[in-house]
């Protein structure tokens, strides 16, 4: 069940709701099922040089050949 973002046009709030596909939620906080369904901005993965050293360390410890 994937993650929606929506906007309810009566109330004009907008929340995040996890759905089964063709289900129409309705609004949490007025019952309005008429919602926007909204495009949400993918998360971008972290780039820091030490996260990205303890994931190498940590498939070095598991034995991963490409090590990260």
């Amino acid at each position: 069940m994937p993650i929606f973002d929506y906007r309810c046009p009566v109330c004009d709030r907008t929340f995040e709701l996890l759905v089964r596909s063709g289900e129409a939620p309705p609004c949490p906080h007025c019952g309005n099922t008429t919602l926007e369904k909204q495009v949400s901005a993918p998360a971008a993965p972290p780039q820091s040089g030490e996260l990205v050293k303890r994931a190498r360390a940590q498939a070095r410890r598991e034995g991963h050949f490409s090590n990260y």
